[in-house]
């Protein structure tokens, strides 16, 4: 019976290139809708990540979102919103907080936290004597990141938000969210604000049964469908409501499905990634709205916060640079420039930074190679007039008036975490600095690398290792300092089996540009090998220069654990807990440490507490599975180790534990996919005594 310790290792996100429909809008009709203010309304703002501006049905595109679509009726849709930043949390700073990236400091997923110094719409609800309540899809979200201040339930994914040794994401599907929120909702009696965030247009795609089928030939767009229905049975209660409610639907940023050769986003600001939805309608109460119009006004994610203020008389803030969308005259929308950036290029890879402007349907990215786009006449920017279009100067200066200084010191969040973000696709870590950037730097150039990595990520998964590694081994050599590329590399090499060569490359990588990042993955590799006081040294230097990096104390402590340090193991996963009590990995560390303990109780109230935070915690599982082994309780064990495997295929300690104890009971039939599954799959560096036992046990069937 396998026991493991385990550790949180990088992963990254399998992407696919489909496409949908094009934007169908109708010009501008009428006035807007007179929308009902007042404080005894709610406000629901629904935020649906990675939702591009030409996605929903309402705007032409080829999901079907009947949903979404009816809010129209009585509201207004924008056909020309832009967000601020191309990655989720930055842009769900701005749209929370009604600033832009540079004046609220979140410039990237990884690395930043919101400020407590921050004014979020739900602290300025919460003073007025309202409930408020945030329902979030995934974990870059998390309360760990800051926005959950103002709010007074803030359910959020919790957890790892990924299963181990695996390169996609563990959603939180929107149909659980939508729940959450109704539950809250529903248990209301005065005027409240809630926000719902919905994750699951982000890649990999793979919608639900039926939209799977439906949505075949674009999955993209089968899981906006499928987000529209878990939305339904929101939506229409709402609509029956006796209170009337205010809903603002928007995107944090779109996708690029292969458009300008981004397949997903964070890299450029094209409209495929920076234009969003916008919709505004009102719902319930006794007092019908004409709706059903469509604006062409320029609006921005920074009108989000001054335009709820307004709706339930919030005192605005002076220095908000965005605007009521309820204003009746919106002249000033033409002239007003959004100001948008896409940062995480500069700060996970080295490559430059780009910001730019857009006014008046112009719009200009400051890069090395400088691009111009005139959107009214060339919307997919297929034209870069920089070179001969008049206005580029006055964008120029329009730019400067922001002073919009490029990310300094990030406040950093643990190393952990970045772990996390990087099976979203995104990479927690600032690259040695430049001191200037040139044409060689630009994103423009170095896109065809990321369309390296993720095709390695695609081999990887189709188990052709060699040609991931060939592909990241060229990526290394052309932009070393990308270590993202590094770390890839060393984690296919390790999962091959190439021990030594995972080691070579990671030792390679620190020795050329150190990092901490390299340094923990290089140490647990070491411990996993065997070399655990090379690896205690490494952990330990990295926690004296950052002692709140949750990945090398948990891998200090399980270091600890193996040269047979219990006591500092234990205290490692206390220090750890007692700053971060939600942390499940130091949660099923601690209960594997009791395990080999035989302190049973002390065992199962670790495991469980880790299931408590995060239901798909499958080493949690596998440890109840041991426990209830020794207890005698073997149906309760084989439950238990079935749910670690359903959960994390990569569970290799579950999945042998599960196939021999099913051997064991005589249920032979039932055991063999998993016998036949461990002895293909399980790396044979690490089980090939147990592939070979394992093996034997089919062969003699």
């Amino acid at each position: 019976m396998r026991v493991p310790y385990t550790f949180v290792r990088s992963r990254a996100v399998a992407l696919a290139l489909v496409a949908v429909g094009t934007c169908a809008c109708r010009a501008a009709e009428g006035e807007l809708p007179e929308f009902g203010r007042g404080a005894d309304q709610n406000i629901l703002l629904i935020t649906i990540d990675t939702l591009r501006g030409d996605a929903l049905g309402a705007y032409g595109g080829s999901a079907a979102t009947p949903h979404i679509d009816q809010l129209v009726t009585t509201g207004v849709k924008f056909t020309f919103a832009h967000a601020h930043s191309v990655v989720t949390l930055p842009s769900h700073t701005s749209i929370l907080t009604g600033r832009y990236p540079f004046d609220h400091g979140v410039r990237d997923n990884a690395g930043f936290r919101a400020s407590p110094a921050l004014d979020t719409i739900a602290e300025l609800a919460t003073r007025a004597g309202r409930p408020t309540g945030a329902f979030v899809g995934a974990f870059p979200l998390d309360r760990q990141f800051g926005l959950s201040q103002g709010f007074d339930v803030y359910d959020d994914a919790g957890g790892r938000g990924a299963a181990e040794n695996d390169f996609a994401l563990t959603e939180r599907p929107a149909p659980v969210v939508v729940n959450a929120a109704m539950g809250w909702i529903t248990q209301q009696s005065s005027p409240w604000l809630a926000w719902v965030h919905l994750y699951d247009p982000h890649a990999p795609y793979a919608p639900p049964v039926p939209f799977n089928v439906t949505y075949a030939a674009s999955p993209y767009a089968g899981e906006v469908a499928a987000v529209d229905a878990a939305l339904g049975p929101l939506l229409d209660s709402l609509q029956r409501g006796p209170r009337r409610t205010t809903i603002i639907v928007t995107a944090d940023h779109g996708e690029g499905l292969g458009e300008h050769g981004e397949g997903t986003h964070g890299t450029f600001a094209y409209e495929s990634t920076l234009r969003v939805p916008l919709i505004i309608s009102q719902v319930g109460g006794s007092v019908p709205l004409r709706g059903g119009l469509t604006s062409d006004t320029p609006v921005q994610h920074v009108d989000i916060v001054p335009t709820i203020a307004d709706l339930i008389s919030l005192p605005a803030d002076p220095l908000w640079p965005g605007r009521s969308l309820l204003l009746r005259d919106g002249r000033d929308a033409e002239v007003r420039a959004s100001y948008f950036e896409a940062m995480s290029p500069m700060l996970t890879r080295g490559w430059a930074p780009l910001r730019g402007v857009i006014a008046d349907r112009k719009k200009y990215v400051d890069l090395p190679i400088e691009e111009l786009y005139d959107l009214a006449t060339d919307p997919g920017e297929s034209r870069n007039v920089a070179a001969t279009d008049a206005s580029r100067d006055l964008l120029r200066a329009r730019l400067r008036g922001f002073a919009a200084a490029l990310p300094g010191a990030a406040l950093q969040e643990d190393v952990e975490s970045r772990r996390r973000l990087e099976s979203l696709g995104y990479v927690g870590r600032s690259t040695p600095g430049r001191d200037r950037v040139t044409e060689d730097d630009d994103p423009k150039r170095l896109i065809s690398l990321d369309q390296r990595m993720l095709a390695g990520i695609d081999f990887y998964q189709q188990g052709r290792f060699a040609e991931a590694i060939h592909l990241y081994q060229q990526v290394v050599a052309e932009r070393p300092e990308m270590s993202v590329a590094s770390l890839r590399l060393a984690f296919i090499q390790w999962q091959s089996g190439a021990v030594g060569a995972a080691i070579e490359t990671l030792q390679t990588a620190t020795a050329r540009f150190p990092d901490s990042d390299v340094d923990v993955r290089l140490a647990t590799y070491l411990t996993d090998s065997g070399a655990v006081g090379d690896a205690i040294r490494i952990f330990e230097g990295v926690i004296a220069a950052a002692p709140d990096q949750r990945d090398a104390l948990n891998g200090l402590g399980i270091a600890y654990a193996r040269s047979g340090r219990t006591d500092e193991a234990l205290r490692m996963f206390s220090t750890i807990l007692s700053a971060h009590p939600r942390d499940v990995q130091a949660l099923e560390n601690r209960g594997t440490v009791h395990l080999r303990q035989r302190a049973w109780s002390l065992a199962e109230a670790a495991f469980r507490a880790a299931l408590a935070i995060d239901p798909r915690a499958s080493r949690a599982h596998a440890g109840l599975g041991v426990i209830a082994l020794e207890q005698g309780r073997r149906s309760a064990a084989i439950q238990h180790w079935q749910d670690a495997v359903e959960m994390d295929a990569h569970n290799f300690d579950a999945l042998f534990n599960l196939a021999t104890e099913l051997v064991n009971v005589n249920r032979f039939a039932e055991a063999r996919p998993h016998l036949e599954r461990f002895v293909k799959t399980a790396p044979r560096a690490f089980y090939g005594p147990d592939i070979e036992r394992l093996r034997a046990v089919l062969e003699g069937r």
